[in-house]
């Protein structure tokens, strides 16, 4: 039986692992999905050796960049991204091969290019952690010029202070990658003139738990077009599938 797995620290409850057997159960694939909660990234080595049957895995928090020093071969965005968060791993004999890819900017990009219209040419990245480097990829291939806020100064950053209406009606596509408003600190959110905006402006959210975060329900008041990053956590599960079985390209 094949067997594909999620590599982290702490895992706790994992999207993946109820998702993968669950169309493992219903198209009928002799396969099995199992979370490997790692405390440090030197365990993967062990986990590998020991579970000769495992042909994928995918990686989150702590080990996204950490694990790069495994692989031996980094798709573009991966590399340019400098994080990895799906590793297909290849056997021959007793050779084995890791390839690392990143299926944020592909689950983000199919997301939110329904939503864009040529009035969207720039965007706010709110946050510089974890997925932030991803989702400046993602929309640069869109064609958008791109800002980040952080609330600290930082080099290539403006501070939330710095973000004025003026910037809110230039900069009208704006995503949340940080964890404010996320269960069960639901109550908060980033601190943006929210009045400012109107129906030309985009609010994407990576948190897809609440439904409808602060933020989200704040732009909808002034008539902002919202998404959550649900369908982005479903996209990224079919491009891991695709990369596992070397379907990339499709």
């Amino acid at each position: 039986m094949d067997k594909y797995g999620l590599i982290g620290y702490p895992l706790g409850h994992s999207f993946s692992v109820s998702f993968f057997n669950e169309k493992f159960a219903n198209e009928g694939i002799n396969a099995r999905y199992i979370n490997f909660e790692i405390p440090n990234i030197e365990d993967l080595p062990e986990i590998l050796a020991s579970t000769p049957e495992l042909k994928g895995l995918n990686v989150t928090i702590p080990y996204k960049q950490k694990v790069i020093s495994y692989i031996d071969e980094l798709s573009p965005e991966a590399r340019a991204i400098g994080a990895v968060n799906v590793i297909r791993i290849t056997r021959k004999g007793k050779n084995l091969t890791l390839k690392g890819f990143n299926s944020d900017v592909i689950g983000f990009t199919r997301s939110i290019e329904p939503m864009l219209e040529n009035i969207h040419k720039k965007a706010l990245i709110l946050g510089t952690g974890g997925a932030s480097r991803a989702i400046e990829y993602g929309l640069k291939s869109l064609g958008l010029e791109t800002l980040f806020v952080s609330r600290t100064k930082k080099d290539g950053c403006i501070t939330y202070e710095e973000v004025t209406p003026e910037l809110i009606k230039e900069y009208n596509v704006i995503v949340n990658c940080t964890p404010l408003g996320m269960y069960p600190k639901a109550d908060t959110c980033p601190d943006i003139p929210y009045e400012a905006m109107d129906t030309h402006t985009i609010l994407y959210d990576l948190i897809y738990n609440p439904d409808e975060t602060l933020f989200m329900k704040n732009g909808a008041k002034y008539g902002a077009t919202t998404k959550n990053g649900l369908e982005m956590l479903l996209l990224q599960a079919f491009a891991s599938w695709d990369f596992w079985n070397g379907e990339e390209q499709l």
